[in-house]
């Protein structure tokens, strides 16, 4: 679907960076070069490491709906056109700048930045990344950074879910949804009450750990919670719906409940009512997970680090849903916007 984008339509300066090891040597990237437009397919000059970055051989890049919002325009940050978008990737090292200590050419990694992931190759800095445990696939690992990142500082950050807990989740079947069922069950020892949008998207979250499930589609959130649990409400509520479901979710919770925003990916916001939170004494909070890779960047590195692990003990299971190829990018946000996602979308690109 995505067209080859023509050359003469860059600018100049970002095409002709000088290459490294020689002139000859291009690699492929998604070029967002309008916004609202589809994205392209480049040949890219690759630039020279700096001291304290590394290259990187990208092997899957995550699809998340931050992205599909960048080349929207919609995003809060918002790059200079043109631009490659992706916020994650695993790969193996290519090459490291000299005063590069923490990697070395040849290991597998994981990494986050703002954007330019979608591509054959990426720089970052050395702290952007985390070597993969030889037990983990780099399939996996692609899933890690911010799916299962978002859903550890939810549960354990923000909300200090404690075992044998009950927390909701809605969007359950999505990528972020599926990692909050994955860590709540199996890491925190808590147990999930999972909502999603279908029926076969419910019967998906039962079999990956969730104890019960709801379809806010065919009914009250609120009803069913407490059909399941009783009046006294659920402990934690992980929102990325927003909206009346957002709503539905903060009052199912119990006393001294949490409730976590993670996203809107029903579209609205809705306003918190003041008087439920004094109520119950419960807690509305909100998460902007990338904040922390910039403001307690010790507690982000951290994060990733024990999720590495977990996967390599077998505790998490990453879910993959869909695996398009770079030039099939607008099919995969395509699948993304309409819904059709369930687990995480990734993008190959060997």
């Amino acid at each position: 679907m995505a067209a080859i984008f023509c050359r003469q339509c860059l600018p100049r300066a970002w095409l002709c960076r000088r290459a490294w090891q020689g002139c000859g040597r291009h690699y492929r990237a998604a070029i967002c070069a309008e916004l609202k437009k589809p994205l392209t397919i480049e040949d890219v000059a690759p630039r020279p490491v700096g001291p304290h970055e590394v290259r990187v051989d990208v092997h899957f890049c995550g699809v998340n709906f931050a992205d599909i919002l960048v080349c929207r325009g919609q995003y809060q940050e918002k790059p200079h056109l043109p631009f490659t978008p992706g916020l994650e990737f695993s790969g193996t090292v290519l090459e490291t700048g000299t005063d590069v200590s923490t990697v070395k050419e040849g290991d597998r990694v994981i990494g986050m930045r703002n954007f330019n992931c979608m591509a054959e190759e990426c720089i970052t800095d050395q702290k952007n990344l985390w070597q993969i445990p030889e037990k983990v696939s780099l399939q996996e690992a692609a899933v890690l950074p911010i799916s299962y990142g978002t859903a550890i500082f939810a549960l354990e950050h923000r909300a200090h879910t404690q075992p044998g807990e009950v927390v909701l989740v809605t969007a359950a079947a999505g990528a972020t949804g599926l990692a909050v069922i994955d860590v709540a069950t199996n890491v925190l020892q808590a147990k999930v009450i999972a909502a999603a949008g279908s029926d076969e998207k419910c019967k998906l979250v039962l079999q990956r750990g969730a104890q019960s499930s709801v379809n806010y589609n065919q009914g009250s959130l609120k009803d069913a919670v407490r059909n399941l649990v009783g009046e006294g409400g659920v402990n934690v509520a992980i929102d990325m719906v927003g909206g009346d479901v957002f709503l539905e979710a903060l009052r199912s919770l119990a006393w001294e409940g949490r409730i976590v925003v993670v996203g809107f990916a029903g579209g609205n916001i809705a306003s918190v009512p003041a008087n439920l939170l004094l109520l119950k004494n419960v807690s509305a909070m909100g998460l902007h997970y990338g904040q922390y890779k910039v403001t307690k960047f010790h507690v982000f590195s951290k994060s990733l680090s024990s999720l590495l692990q977990y996967c390599q003990q077998g505790r998490i299971q990453p879910y993959v849903g869909m695996v398009f190829k770079l030039e099939e990018v607008n099919d995969a946000f395509l699948h993304v916007i309409q819904g059709k996602s369930v687990g995480k979308v990734l993008l190959t690109l060997k």
